[in-house]
């Protein structure tokens, strides 16, 4: 009696082995959504704008290469951000020190292993060789890093004991002045970006960021790395669109405690239409100079005399201090002992 014999899977050889047929494939392009309270929403008006690579990236491929389809946020989006990040706001505040830095140095490991993404988007955004665009991202990486290390160490800097006449303790200390409006660099899609948001949140403050209108996507990428870290849900919230269209309601909104008007330094009439605005609940405002020196908000530095922030430069303390508020605490000396000396 023979055995039983196993069915055979194997193609049979007179038909040849098996194939799999090479066919051209489309790429799948990437949408990119608004970043709101943790979560990926499309603009509640449902509009999206086209976003093109810089000219000197277009190259061969034509000036104004297609890269994207961006959300356009509208007044509501706005609303919404402030509210996620109000909500976002006792939490994060509230946080120790090192806790941000570790969350913020997660950060800086997310990007670093997005940096290939993060350099081919730069480069379309702003022009640049990959080379240059390599540059750029690295040293955003850096300065976020530098940020994180700076969360447990502001304090010390800008607080202390002070010397007082009378049987008191006087301690300053600084404090996170609340939700904070930022509109983003226009100029530097990525490092001027990290440069003005990073500090923002370093220092317990929470943020709605208006990526730069013609150059949104390294933002909207961010958002991405930013939901996939620690960082809670509300800290950051990333909006696209029309800058001044999105920054009126903000300048305008009562629940904004501080607006950076970096994004505006190209426009005087926007600028001065916003700080008039924030005046309304006197919110503390940012307003750099044309040629203001990428950290420090008072020095004027003009590398090559271009009218641009020198996003690479060492950027100081300058914008960690520019949203802080300084509580400042009286406590009356116990005496000791039956002599009445005191401490």
């Amino acid at each position: 009696m023979s055995e039983p014999t196993e069915p055979s899977t194997r193609p049979s050889e007179a038909n040849g082995p098996s194939r799999i047929p090479v066919t051209a494939r489309l790429g799948v392009l990437k949408t990119y959504k608004l970043y709101i309270g943790g979560k990926f929403p499309r603009s509640e008006s449902g509009r999206v704008y086209e976003v093109t690579a810089a000219t000197s990236a277009a190259g061969a491929a034509g000036e104004g290469r297609w890269l994207a389809n961006a959300p356009r946020a509208s007044r509501k989006d706005a609303r919404d951000a402030v509210v996620a990040a109000r909500k976002a706001f006792g939490g994060w505040s509230g946080a120790t020190a090192y806790n941000r830095g570790q969350i913020l140095y997660r950060i800086a490991e997310m990007l670093e292993g997005r940096r290939e993404q993060f350099v081919r988007e730069v480069a379309d955004a702003e022009g640049l060789s990959p080379q240059e665009a390599e540059g750029r991202v690295d040293a955003a990486i850096d300065r976020w890093v530098w940020y994180a290390g700076w969360t447990d160490k502001i304090a010390q800097v800008v607080g202390g004991g002070n010397p007082v006449a009378g049987p008191f303790f006087n301690l300053s200390t600084p404090e996170p002045t609340g939700v904070v409006a930022v509109l983003a660099p226009q100029e530097s899609s990525f490092l001027g970006l990290v440069s003005v948001l990073a500090p923002v949140i370093a220092t317990g403050n929470t943020a709605v960021l208006v990526a730069a209108e013609r150059a949104p996507l390294p933002a909207l990428s961010l958002g991405e790395v930013l939901a996939t870290s620690d960082l809670p849900g509300g800290v950051v919230n990333v909006l696209s669109g029309r800058t001044a269209e999105i920054a009126t309601p903000l300048a305008a909104h009562q629940d904004v405690n501080a607006i950076d008007l970096t994004g505006a330094a190209g426009d005087p009439a926007l600028a001065k239409e916003l700080e008039t605005a924030a005046a309304e609940n006197l919110k503390r405002v940012l307003r750099p100079h044309p040629v203001d020196n990428a950290g420090n908000a008072g020095n004027a530095d003009d590398a090559g005399g271009t009218g641009s922030p020198d996003w690479t430069a060492d950027p100081g303390t300058g914008r960690l201090t520019a949203f802080l508020e300084t509580k400042t605490v009286w406590h009356p000396t116990g005496a000791l002992g039956v002599s009445g000396s005191s401490y």
